[in-house]
């Protein structure tokens, strides 16, 4: 009997160690997978940022997909963005990027020299091999 107790616990033990291996492996693939799939979005959003801080709205609009711009007119995305006050803002940091259904969402944090902070989530989806924006909203403090 005590030698049964022993072996299912020396059993038990490295299976539990065999699924942590295996749990590891899946999460750095999945790791790995997804910050090959988000290059090419951090110099879309500084390309965003820049284009609208050097007045140029219309070509940062254009950095958006057809859907978007379909759902949202120049007019509007125009109010949208003189609603968030951008000029007051002089960094911005990016979270980190998550991966659903072939689309990048990320949150940026804009923020001032006063330490206060602008988060938007931007959602970006993939238009031939470019990554383009395809939803933009601001993340409401509570």
């Amino acid at each position: 009997m005590d030698l049964d107790w022993s072996l299912i616990r020396d059993l038990s033990s490295k299976l539990l160690l065999a699924g942590a291996g295996a749990l590891l492996l899946y999460w750095t693939i999945s790791a790995v997978r997804l910050v090959i799939s988000a290059r090419g979005i951090n110099p879309l959003i500084k390309q965003f940022f820049t284009q609208v801080a050097s007045g140029r709205v219309d070509a940062a609009y254009l950095l958006t997909t057809k859907s978007y711009r379909q759902h949202v007119n120049r007019q509007q995305f125009i109010r949208f963005l003189a609603g968030l006050q951008l000029n007051k803002y002089r960094n911005l940091k990016s979270g980190r990027p998550r991966l659903q259904e072939g689309q990048i969402m990320l949150t940026v944090k804009l923020k001032a020299e006063s330490k206060e902070e602008l988060p938007l989530d931007f959602t970006f989806a993939k238009v031939e091999d470019n990554w383009r924006v395809e939803r933009i909203s601001r993340i409401s403090s509570n």
